[in-house]
């Protein structure tokens, strides 16, 4: 197949002399520089790549081109090759325009000309998409092959932990003709969906997550039996406690029940975390904080279902569902928190059927013309109303406040305005779902009118309230009315410790109520619900243990 292709675009003959000229010196060796001068004709080099059976680990396209802009460019370069990393070269002056222009596109990163010295401005860049190219590969999307049917909810839980895994993989409905083929090789009907077909042609009628999991090599069993620590939950608090663990030498296990990045993997676009001007995909944090604490040989295991905690002398042992156990000197939780279910009349039946919790953005193309409503005023849901209106007629949120203003971050708001086909309710709330085999239609009660009316409606997605996944702790470790864990001064009450402490000192900070355990991110009682301050958590809790650790 030869070396993978670097492919540049830029109508400024200088600049696309330069830029070539760079690459070539750093990366000529091991990567095949392909430059073009206009978006027709870059287009053309990737379809005959395509063509030749040919590989794209980059393209670097300029924002500002005649007839087809950067963007433009690379929403259609996105078809050829999709798991090409892909980023924006910007003058300066249209650097705002660019940011904004990205959430068109999942871009990874903009670059601004003139890039010299390039060791310092354009080769770390770089360095980083190609990184991120070579970790995820560059599969096609037809290695794995799901058939089912739309509107099955056993069939949207696989795509959707596929999705959330960064796993490629294609889509076939059980009424197409491929779809219809898969199922008769593997000898079952359509009754019998999802059938997964790997890249080697194993098909799995009905698998679990597990099952699937093990089939495209995501890991499910630990290298060994005893650790330093244990990190349970791999959303931005996990992710950021494993990196700085297994950084410092520690050996370090991070168990994720379902899918890495947690609530914030499912975001279309956080663009409010530090170092990320042009904002960033929670799918692209979540691959580059795994891909660093892979870095690092921190383990990750997913499908795991952590049930128990329990002592064990100086060890803290974690139990599966399946009967597994787990020990480590200190334990992390970062469990973070579930959306909250939706009481309504005709809900329960329809989940996973037009209705879904969090930004399903599996769901994405499917919602093209129809009307999408979106309950909750949080910054999630506006992320969600953002990301869906670039395929929807409409999106309508759905807030049961009197504004956004008490609840979503003001640059949010801003944007939500500026789309036409986003409209926002207030004092709103869904009291019912009506469907025969998938959502049809809501019922909205609106208080300020004192009226409940139905209307049309093709999707429903769900972002409301927030509660921790603890039920599982029992009372192992001390926790709040709802279930948040308490730590570090939050147990002291009027300076006395916690109920069975045994430590001449007070817990620390992040600390639980068992000496050695301890909670970052939304899990803790009394936590900042921000990406940002989970990460810091999760890294401060490493520390922590560190001096836990000394002390024994």
């Amino acid at each position: 197949m030869g070396h993978p292709a670097i492919l540049t675009v830029d109508d400024d003959p200088a600049v696309s002399r330069a830029i070539a000229r760079d690459l070539r010196r750093r990366y000529g060796d091991q990567y095949r520089i392909v430059r073009a001068s206009s978006a027709s004709e870059a287009l053309e080099a990737l379809k005959e790549l395509k063509l030749r059976g040919g590989r794209v680990a980059v393209i670097l396209a300029d924002y500002r081109m005649p007839q087809v802009n950067g963007i433009e460019f690379l929403e259609q370069a996105m078809d050829l090759f999709p798991n090409a990393r892909r980023a924006l070269l910007t003058a300066y002056a249209d650097t705002d325009a660019a940011i904004q222009a990205i959430n068109v596109v999942d871009v990874d990163h903009y670059l601004l000309k003139p890039w010299d010295p390039p060791e310092e401005k354009l080769y770390p860049v770089i360095d980083a998409l190609l990184d991120a190219w070579q970790a995820t590969g560059d599969r096609e999307m037809e290695d794995i092959r799901v058939v089912g049917h739309r509107w099955s909810e056993p069939s949207f839980q696989i795509r959707d932990f596929l999705a959330r895994n960064l796993v490629p993989y294609k889509w076939l409905g059980a009424d197409e003709s491929e779809g219809r083929r898969l199922l008769e090789a593997a000898g079952v009907g359509p009754e019998s969906v999802p059938l997964v077909v790997t890249a080697d042609g194993r098909a799995l009628t009905q698998p679990t997550t597990s099952e699937v999991a093990e089939a495209v090599g995501l890991s499910i069993t630990p290298d060994r039996d005893f650790y330093d620590l244990i990190i349970v939950g791999g959303g931005p608090a996990g992710l950021g406690a494993a990196v700085y663990g297994a950084s410092e030498g520690l050996k370090t296990l991070l168990v994720e029940r379902r899918a890495v990045g947690g609530q914030a993997g499912q975001s279309s676009r956080i663009e409010n975390y530090l170092g990320f001007p042009d904002g960033i995909s929670g799918a692209q944090l979540t691959d580059r904080a795994r891909r660093q604490a892979g870095k690092f040989s921190a383990e990750v295991l997913t499908t795991r279902d952590v049930t128990g905690l329990r002592q064990d002398g100086s060890a803290r042992t974690l139990t599966f569902a399946d009967g597994g156990e787990i020990s480590a000197h200190s334990i992390v939780l970062a469990t973070g928190v579930a959306y909250r279910p939706l009481v309504a009349d005709g809900v329960p039946e329809l989940t996973g059927s037009g209705i879904y919790y969090g930004s399903a953005s599996t769901e994405g193309p499917s919602c093209a013309g129809s009307d999408v409503y979106i309950v909750g005023g949080a910054n999630s849901a506006g992320q969600a109303a953002l990301f869906f209106s670039r395929y929807a007629r409409s999106v309508t949120l759905l807030v049961r406040g009197d504004s956004l203003e008490a609840s979503m971050s003001y640059y949010l708001i801003q944007q939500l305005n500026a789309v036409d086909n986003i409209n926002v309710r207030t004092r709103c709330e869904v009291i019912g779902a009506q469907g025969d085999g998938h959502l049809q239609a809501i019922t909205i009660c609106d208080s300020k009118e004192g009226l409940s009316t139905t209307v049309e409606c093709g999707y429903l997605f769900v972002f409301i309230g927030a509660e921790p996944r603890t039920d599982w702790l029992g009372t192992a470790v001390a926790r709040d009315e709802r279930g948040f864990v308490y730590t570090g001064p939050d147990l002291l009450s009027n300076g006395t410790r916690p109920k069975g402490w045994d430590r001449d000192r007070d817990p620390f900070y992040l600390e639980c109520s068992v000496p050695g355990i301890f909670a970052a991110g939304d899990v803790r009682a009394n936590s900042v619900k921000r990406v940002a301050s989970a990460v810091g958590e999760g890294a401060m809790a490493v520390t922590l243990v560190h001096r836990y650790l000394e002390a024994q």
